[in-house]
């Protein structure tokens, strides 16, 4: 029986079920997010009107009722955005999920806040891994060095603006 079979007549035999039913965004519902480490969570807060993320499909903002998805994220920065201001957090990748009920988990790799970077050790830094990444290693270390070239551009874009 295909799948698809499988969950239609299992729908159809159910008794009862709860329907969600989403509204449009409200500042007045906050988000409660959790940014978390494969380690520890960095950031965790109830009291989030929005948080904008690099997801891999484009920019985007998450606001209260938002269709419950889950995004993969590009190296870039994740806007936290409270009644009380506002907090970056560079991410190197990861994953947003987007659960009912204005719960949001971002689960990255690598995270800091972006205030913690300095921009001329960014710059120090890609001079060198491009330096690498063309010079006359092996074709792993390059590889490696494009990589590192690539987050650290993300991160110089990040503190330009």
């Amino acid at each position: 029986m295909s799948s698809l079979r499988l969950l239609s007549s299992a729908a159809r035999r159910a008794t009862s079920f709860s329907v969600v039913r989403r509204g449009y965004a409200d500042v007045n519902d906050k988000l409660n997010l959790s940014l978390t480490l494969p380690f520890k969570s960095i950031f965790s807060s109830k009291d989030v009107v929005q948080v904008n993320i690099p997801a891999e499909s484009g920019d985007m903002g998450i606001l209260s009722n938002h269709v419950p998805s889950i995004e993969a994220l590009r190296p870039g920065v994740v806007e936290v955005i409270e009644s009380s201001g506002s907090q970056k957090f560079f991410v190197s990748s990861g994953f947003a999920t987007v659960h009912p009920n204005n719960r949001l988990t971002i689960n990255v790799v690598e995270a800091a806040p972006l205030e913690d970077f300095s921009v001329e050790a960014v710059r120090a830094n890609l001079q060198e891994a491009l330096k690498v990444a063309s010079g006359g290693g092996s074709e792993a270390e390059k590889l490696e060095a494009r990589v590192e070239a690539d987050v650290y551009e993300s991160i110089q874009h990040a503190l330009a603006k």
